[in-house]
């Protein structure tokens, strides 16, 4: 493992060896000192500035075209660093490393920045340390000039709208847009940018072990505003967050990459591993874990995770074998997770060794889905497949584009999964009723089970079956977000189970009738909700 620095500096002691070792750059690349900024050259065609006063990207120039745009703040880590940042320049050989950082971050703790430059390429690697918590996330925000870089993701292009929620959901025409449609979950991230006048500038995420939410979260990507075109990189947010924040951990390395307009591939960083960041951690400092997966039901997608308070990771078995081999990952014991598409299925402990292959850590399903009476969806932690389902992540519950909320009435036998409501809210289309038939002999005690996805104000659901209803059920731990209306469905998937004795049965007819309840309040779209996984009688 390399040795991380002591204090917030400019330069460590192996990254300036490192620097040093280096060959001779090419004619002109380098960077200057002038009237508070630092310019860098890449020597390719691109120059950016950085701010001596607050480690601000002040100016993004390609070939002399301005692409941050005038009359915005500048580019920044997190909300900005404020006047107390320590910035620095350091170069040698092919390579300049400036850093930034502030020794009091938000009352303790520290916050390192790192941009690194490599002779000949137009991109800005960076990576960020933080050791305290700060203003509820972590980011880095591109701001670009819009009449240069035109070609964004529709869904998140807010240009010319009106806010219907909360100042972050825009009604434009007849859509509604936000910059929180249309994200990706974070085993999904590959670059991904804006484009225009013959250029693109492309966010390159980076690997995640130090972010939270696991494989499925969502987070901001971009937003286009009537002035400007922002790309984003959340390390860390509580948007609907299901984890708290790592700390004392090095976010990245990510990166910014400007060229022509195809979508770049995903650029070699363990280089940066090399230069003494803060945080970092080499291959040399790590293990890796290895084994079999199996019990995953047949159609769906398994997935191996490993998370602690430190780092988290994620492999694909293989379809055939189900054998899987994960990423090199810090030392450390982890708590090791096999999933069916998002539907966590199994747990265990597993522990990583600096330098040394952890073997033979098979992981099998202990998810039981027994014969049904009906089921309505698959026990997949997903709402995909219900109505308006595979539009939740793109748009807001109240677009035009989603089909009629309900309330709705599913017949066993008669209606299809996507008759059947993704989501489900007290103000919204409370109740949903399931009619199904029984014969004399299917008469007895049954077990009812409802999966949730995500809850919002402490939604979960009672039900009635004919004259009987169930006791109330106690609200699940979710995190404290709108989440349903912010692109996602991912929280903590959650199991309620209902023992309901025969005699609510009749012969022929029943019906099942599913309610929100919550002792919270709220209206709409923003009353106590829920989205569904699937709903079984057996």
């Amino acid at each position: 493992m390399l040795a991380a620095s002591a204090a917030a500096v400019p330069l460590t002691s192996t990254a300036a060896a490192v620097l040093a070792a280096t060959p001779a750059a090419a004619a002109g690349f380098g960077y200057t000192s002038s009237g508070g900024y630092y310019t860098v050259n890449t020597g390719a065609g691109l120059t950016f500035k950085v701010s001596q006063t607050n480690g601000d990207l002040t100016s993004l120039n390609y070939n002399g075209t301005e692409l941050q745009p005038s009359g915005t703040k500048g580019s920044h880590v997190e909300s900005g660093l404020g006047s107390t940042a320590t910035v620095t320049a350091a170069q040698s050989g092919n390579h300049i490393i400036v850093t930034e950082s502030v020794a009091n971050w938000y009352g303790s703790g520290t916050l390192v920045h790192y941009f690194v430059v490599v002779s000949g390429q137009n991109t800005i690697y960076m990576a960020t340390y933080v050791d305290s918590a700060g203003g509820g996330e972590l980011r880095w925000i591109q701001y670009l000039n819009r009449s240069v870089l035109s070609s964004i993701n529709t869904s998140s292009d807010i240009s010319g709208g009106t806010s219907i929620e909360s100042s972050d959901i825009y009604q434009v025409g007849s859509q509604t847009r936000s910059k929180y449609y249309s994200n990706r979950r974070a085993l999904e991230l590959t670059p991904r940018g804006v484009t225009g006048s013959g250029i693109g500038v492309h966010m390159v995420y980076g690997n995640r072990e130090s972010s939270a939410g696991g494989p499925f979260f969502r987070d901001i990507e971009q937003q286009g505003t009537n002035s400007s075109v922002e790309l984003y990189n959340y390390l860390f947010s509580a948007h609907n967050q299901t984890e708290g924040q790592r700390l004392g951990v090095l976010y990245g390395p990510y990166a910014l990459m400007v060229g022509g307009t195809s979508t770049p591939g995903t650029p070699d960083m363990s280089f940066m591993y090399g230069l003494g960041l803060r945080g970092a951690v080499a291959d040399s400092g790590r293990g890796y874990v290895s084994g079999k997966a199996s019990g995953v039901a047949s159609g769906s997608s398994a997935l191996v995770g490993f998370a602690n308070s430190t780092a988290q990771y994620w492999c694909t078995p293989d379809g055939s074998t189900g054998n899987f081999s994960s990423p090199m990952m810090k030392p450390g014991t982890y708590t090791q997770t096999l999933y069916q598409d998002e539907l966590a299925v199994a747990t265990r402990s597993v522990t990583v060794t600096a330098g040394a292959a952890t073997t033979g850590q098979n992981i099998t399903s202990a998810w039981t889905t027994p014969a049904a009476v009906f089921r309505i969806g698959e026990w997949n932690g997903m709402p995909v497949s219900f109505k308006n389902g595979s539009r939740l992540t793109s748009m807001h519950p109240s677009d035009a584009r989603m089909s009629a909320w309900g309330p709705t009435t599913y017949t066993v036998g008669g209606s299809t999964a996507a008759d059947f409501p993704a989501c489900q809210w007290k103000d919204v289309n409370n109740p949903t009723t399931v009619t199904f038939t029984l014969t004399s002999a299917q008469i007895a005690a049954r077990t009812v089970r409802i999966g949730i996805t995500a809850a919002h104000a402490g939604g979960r659901p009672q039900i009635t079956v004919n004259n009987w209803t169930s006791p109330a059920p106690s609200a699940s731990g979710q995190p404290s977000s709108r989440s349903l209306t912010i692109g996602t469905y991912r929280g903590n998937n959650t199991l309620f189970t209902y023992s309901v004795p025969a005699d609510a049965f009749v012969v022929g007819t029943n019906t099942l009738s599913i309610g929100v309840i919550s002792g919270s309040s709220g209206s709409g779209y923003l009353s106590p909700g829920m989205s569904y996984d699937c709903v079984e009688l057996y």
